[in-house]
């Protein structure tokens, strides 16, 4: 049996080692915003003609200038969105060229700005829901593990692990933002919020097999009975993880389009999720059952003083 707990702190190491560039890219640059976060310019068009492909209208959309503009198939027409600002925007040009290349009869059915207040406003909505949904996370853990000595020990390694994924998430589009010029959009915190449910589910999951193998005493002390159940529960993440990936993958790789971000933070977000759930969430729980962390933070004056009282 492959000793997980015994290699906690390579686990550790490992999760610092990609967490601390992302860390440092988000200091330096921060992340990229796309147009839900930024003033910008949405257009729905309608089309006659079927065969117009998205390709094609980003084409003529970068021949015009609007080289960052997010084209997605919408019904019998087109959703863009064109960042920037929007006064600069020509709503007739963009028409007339669509019209004699593609489609005479096309029309613009919706044309909206979003002004930077508006998106300011999205930017600060976004943070809620991702922190409201990770108190909730906490508390459903806590009362799902009541009869566990000290649950909300349970939630808040449970909120560590999820804090992992997302931190690697962010370090690793700001990265990308820095490099490529990738952006964040209302579809990278929607891949987030399925990241988080996802990561916790997993969690859960060996969280789930500890309490059953602590209730029927398997083990000879808690880091055995966590191991074991670490074991026991591999083969299941590492399955129902690796069919999630491979069809991620083939819908980054075939797809693309406006769904890429979406598509891309899953991915990362399923990698991540299985390995902290595994190498970090349960971990965690023996570290505070031990007092482990009173090393990492020895040095601050409370935990000194509590060290020394203990």
């Amino acid at each position: 049996m492959f000793d997980f707990v015994g290699k906690r702190y390579w686990f550790f190491l490992l999760s610092a080692l990609v967490i601390i560039p992302g860390i440092i890219s988000l200091a330096v640059f921060g992340l990229k915003p796309g147009v839900d976060f930024s003033s910008g310019t949405f257009i729905t068009l309608a089309l006659n003609n079927q065969e117009v492909s998205e390709s094609q209208l980003r084409d003529l959309l970068v021949s015009l200038g609007y080289s960052d503009s997010l084209v997605q198939k919408s019904g019998d027409g087109f959703e863009i969105r064109i960042p920037g600002e929007p006064s600069s925007v020509d709503q007739q040009k963009i028409l007339a060229d669509i019209q004699t290349k593609f489609d005479p009869a096309a029309e613009i059915t919706k044309f909206s700005a979003v002004s930077p207040m508006v998106a300011s406003k999205t930017a600060r909505n976004a943070a809620i829901a991702v922190a409201v949904a990770s108190v909730g996370i906490l508390l459903y853990i806590t009362f799902a593990f009541r009869r566990m000595p000290s649950p909300f020990r349970w939630g808040i390694c449970a909120i560590a692990a999820l804090l992992h994924d997302i931190l690697v998430v962010m370090g690793i589009f700001s990265i990308l933002g820095w490099a490529t010029g990738a952006k964040v959009d209302v579809m990278f915190i929607t891949g987030m919020l399925t990241v988080a449910g996802y990561s916790v589910h997993d969690t859960i999951v060996v969280f789930d097999r500890i309490r059953e193998n602590m209730s029927k005493h398997i083990g000879n002390d808690f880091e055995e009975t966590v191991n074991i159940s670490i074991v026991q529960t591999l083969t299941r993440s590492l399955n129902t993880s690796l069919t999630v990936f491979l069809v991620l993958l083939t819908l980054l790789l075939l797809v693309g389009g406006t769904i890429h971000n979406f598509t891309l933070v899953l991915l990362i977000g399923v990698v991540t999720g299985t390995y902290s759930s595994v190498c970090n969430a349960s971990q965690l729980l023996i570290v505070w059952e031990k007092g482990e962390w009173r090393r990492f933070f020895s040095w601050l004056p409370f935990v000194r003083k509590s060290s020394s009282q203990t």
